[in-house]
């Protein structure tokens, strides 16, 4: 094996240790990469890493895949940056499978056997207002942000459509687009360079996907388009996908329950790897009715469907970045985009408590998460241990 293929293997293992071991979200990932990927290899400088993951945020998908990814991309082009991508979401995606083989099983052998799940439900709201909280303080910060916030969680609280989403995203990201002018000039020279295949690739599976769907009704095809337009539109990072995918597989098309929808976003919260991986439990559900094959191309399809639009784009934007954020008005209509986002996020909270019983105990299970979360230096993963095993306890008693 040549020296570079032997430097290729040792990333590839380091973004598997990564894949098992990164617990708590994007910032203990980030952590976590700044450790190994940083100082301990140096696979890229610390500067390229921020640089890197703050055009991560900016496009939509999700962002610590996209980091993942262009680093690969960075030391090794696109081979291995799609082997590093398969390597990161591999475990997450067969584990969350492996969450929705159990959750079909328990509701087809054993009714009333999600009673384990009494407290993750409620907790799973809980883990939502957190990540509102966080993301509120961190993205919104001006009057009309705030105000577009606010628009934006009336209307997706009222008119829950999958399709008003990207709307809603599009008006955010015109409105402050316009309020160019106050964001500071960077000089230097703005001519773009484009490498427009990535985004040609991007746009035609997307093309592709929903003319298919359309004509052959198929639903693996059906399921991967849903998907791929889902990565396509999310800004925020995974607590953002939470609306989206309630809202088309438990509201619109009702695939799941509410119940079996909290509890595998709770379930998520207490795995490694990316918080995307939801969505593998969310198409494998989606795909039960076909027995065990069904499950398992749910489960893959969704993953493929959710990871790959967020890896083209960080294709095709990376070559560019550093003139395109040299324009005012991209740089404005993330304010927008951003705080659009967090509207969506205070009305899925609210969202995802309706369908539950409105007694002081689901109350007390929410907030007791949310003060665990903010106060106590216990992690996601023990949160979750704790109250799986509560709700094992209460059924044993009760």
């Amino acid at each position: 094996m040549s020296v570079r293929g032997v430097r290729y293997y040792i990333y590839l293992k380091d973004v598997l240790l990564l894949a098992v071991t990164a617990f708590g979200g994007p910032q203990a990932f980030l952590a976590m990469v700044l450790d190994i990927m940083v100082r301990k290899r140096a696979y890229i400088t610390e500067e390229e890493l921020w640089e890197l993951n703050a055009l991560c945020q900016v496009l939509p998908g999700p962002t610590s895949t996209q980091t993942i990814s262009a680093i690969g991309y960075r030391i090794g082009g696109p081979n291995l940056a799609y082997l590093s991508l398969i390597v990161w979401i591999l475990p997450a995606t067969l584990l969350m499978i492996g969450a929705a083989f159990l959750i079909d099983f328990l509701q087809e052998n054993t009714p009333g056997a999600l009673n384990f799940a009494k407290f993750i439900q409620p907790m799973a709201i809980g883990f939502i207002i957190y990540a509102a909280q966080k993301t509120i303080f961190k993205m919104v910060k001006t009057p009309e942000a705030t105000v577009l916030m606010m628009f934006s969680a009336f209307i997706s609280f009222f008119y829950n459509s999958p399709y008003v989403f990207p709307l809603l995203l599009v008006v955010g990201g015109i409105s402050t687009s316009l309020k160019f002018r106050d964001q500071p000039v960077e000089e230097g020279d703005k001519r773009l360079i484009v490498s427009w295949s990535n985004f040609i690739l991007w746009g035609g599976v997307l093309v592709a996907a929903a003319v298919l769907g359309a004509l052959t009704k198929n639903q693996s095809v059906l399921l991967f388009e849903n998907f791929y337009r889902n990565g396509s539109l999310i800004f925020g990072g995974g607590q953002v996908l939470v609306p989206y995918l309630y809202t088309e597989f438990v509201e619109f098309k009702k695939f799941l329950s509410s119940q079996e929808f909290l509890t595998g976003y709770g379930i998520a919260q207490g795995i490694p790897g990316p918080t995307f991986s939801i969505s593998s439990y969310v198409g494998a559900l989606s795909m039960r009715e076909y027995g065990i094959p069904g499950l398992l191309t749910g489960g893959f399809i969704a993953a493929a469907g959710i990871f790959l639009p967020g890896t083209f784009l960080i294709f095709f934007v990376i070559r560019f970045w550093d003139q395109l954020k040299k324009y005012r008005p991209v740089r404005a209509a993330l304010e927008g985009i951003n705080a659009v986002s967090c509207g969506m996020l205070i009305a899925a909270a609210y969202l995802l408590f309706e369908p539950l019983d409105n007694n002081l105990f689901n109350v007390l299970a929410i907030f007791g998460t949310y003060l665990l979360l903010q106060f106590s230096r216990l992690s996601s993963p023990l949160i979750i241990i704790i109250g799986v095993l509560a709700g094992i306890g209460y059924n044993w008693i009760f």
